[in-house]
């Protein structure tokens, strides 16, 4: 798994459970995303809106429970992302 999933993991978990829920990764996104990207932690193209974030999760959650892991979510953004 890349440091740059681990990094963003990190910033989308907003209660730093180690777990991310749909509704953090919508919140985080649309809060953080800009700033993420100008930092490299994300690409630009990467930012969208509140259904691209919860398409982002849903794809993410592949046991359906609800809640990402860090190897879930990073899966998926590294594939998506190119890392």
């Amino acid at each position: 798994m890349s440091d740059k999933a681990r990094a963003l993991f990190d910033a989308l978990d907003l209660d730093h459970d180690g777990t991310l829920t749909r509704v953090e990764v919508i919140v985080a996104l649309r809060e953080k995303g800009p700033t993420l990207a100008a930092h490299g932690v994300i690409p630009f193209w990467g930012v969208g809106g509140d259904d691209e974030s919860a398409a982002l999760f849903d794809a993410a959650d592949q046991n359906g429970d609800r809640l990402l892991s860090f190897e879930e979510f990073a899966t998926v953004v590294d594939r998506r992302f190119g890392w």
